[in-house]
């Protein structure tokens, strides 16, 4: 198969859907791999670097789209990006359609197989794919925090960790997943006194297992939200439901109550957030305020360190990828975490929450490949 390797355009993204060091896997394997030029730039990889790979470089991501059968990414496509995809070419890459109506119209009228790394699953039920770039968002969540509670950006001004006889700042973490899971670790490791709320009592005995006495865990309820975030410095938003809009947690009017200066980090921004106030951000401009509340809602946090992410990010997406080039269709047909991953088949959507959240009717998946 013809493997296709745009350069990133969305602002700051500086990872690379595919490394040298994976597309010489592809080429290992009999497939041919087209990199756009400089597409690996933002981690130190040259052209050169891909054509001692076996993979051939183009002077254009016009030249990639057209010649390539699957086209892998990082990010969402962008719209000079999607209007590019075809009928019968596979997109392997992030999505997050829920809560971007005007992309996944751009894709169901593309016709092209759009494979969305965030709903692929594993034989636990995990997001192998997403996991990831969520242990890299989790960890740069609290380096991002203690940023902006400087004062010169806007924060309160306390320092993450304290100092002997002066109180470290409090951090909150709502979710205690992937993201929530090394948020704390970090937290935790820079001395901030952490608190990670949650649904699942199951999940914060594993937390309570893993932190000990280093981090409180709690049970995530209106009053519980309420009274964390108006004692917190700093909340990160951590709470993901598989391919669906994030749910709406922190409301302005509690926003209004919390302590000016303090910080809001919401991870969840890239399925539309979980702080009624997040609006996504960028690398260029990450922050904002509202109600004396600063708001960091960058929404490819993992791209700014494209050297770490690119990696972990192509160690996760090799295998399935692999597949996907020796097999084509077929390959998802074969494999039922592929038909988790697959998003839009030929003007057909076939993500459930991806069709509730948009209010769109769903075919399912093996369904829509038949046709």
């Amino acid at each position: 198969m013809k493997i296709g390797v745009p350069k990133e355009i969305k602002d700051n993204e500086f990872r690379v859907g595919v490394t040298p060091g994976a597309a010489r896997e592809y080429v290992s394997r009999g497939h041919e791999v087209f990199v756009e030029a400089n597409a690996g730039a933002g981690i130190g990889a040259d052209d050169k670097d891909y054509v001692a790979a076996g993979a051939q470089v183009l002077k254009s991501a016009k030249e990639v789209f057209e010649i390539a059968e699957m086209i892998v990414k990082v990010k969402e496509p962008q719209p000079s990006e999607w209007v590019q995809l075809r009928e019968g070419q596979i997109l392997y890459t992030y999505l997050h359609l829920a809560p971007d109506p005007a992309q996944t119209k751009g894709l169901i009228e593309s016709g092209c197989t759009a494979v969305a790394y965030e709903t692929v699953t594993d034989d636990e039920g995990g997001l192998p794919l997403l996991a990831p770039m969520s242990e890299v968002a989790g960890r740069l969540s609290i380096q991002c925090a203690a940023t902006a509670l400087q004062k010169p950006n806007g924060g309160r001004g306390i320092l993450m960790g304290g100092v002997p006889g002066v109180l470290p700042a409090k951090v909150v973490i709502i979710g205690g997943g992937v993201v929530g899971t090394h948020a704390a670790k970090m937290a935790v490791g820079m001395g901030a006194d952490v608190t990670i709320l949650d649904r699942s009592l199951p999940r914060m005995r594993e937390l309570d297992d893993i932190f000990g006495n280093t981090a409180k865990t709690r049970y995530s309820t209106v009053e519980a939200v309420e009274e964390e975030c108006l004692a917190a410095d700093a909340v990160i938003g951590a709470v993901l439901i598989p391919g669906a809009a994030a749910p709406k947690l922190v409301s302005r009017d509690l926003l209004s109550r919390m302590k000016k200066g303090s910080v809001l980090v919401d991870v969840a921004i890239d399925q539309g957030g979980c702080f009624e106030t997040s609006k996504a951000t960028t690398h260029s401009d990450p922050t904002y305020v509202i109600d004396d509340v600063v708001h960091y809602c960058v929404a490819n946090m993992p791209g700014a360190v494209p050297l770490t992410s690119s990696h972990a990010l192509n160690n996760a997406t090799l295998p399935f990828g692999l597949a996907l080039a020796s097999k084509g269709i077929q390959a998802i047909v074969e494999n039922e975490h592929l038909q988790n991953g697959l998003n839009v088949h030929k003007g057909m959507v076939t993500n459930k929450p991806v069709c509730d959240a948009l209010s769109l009717e769903m075919v399912a998946p093996l369904d829509a490949l038949k046709t």
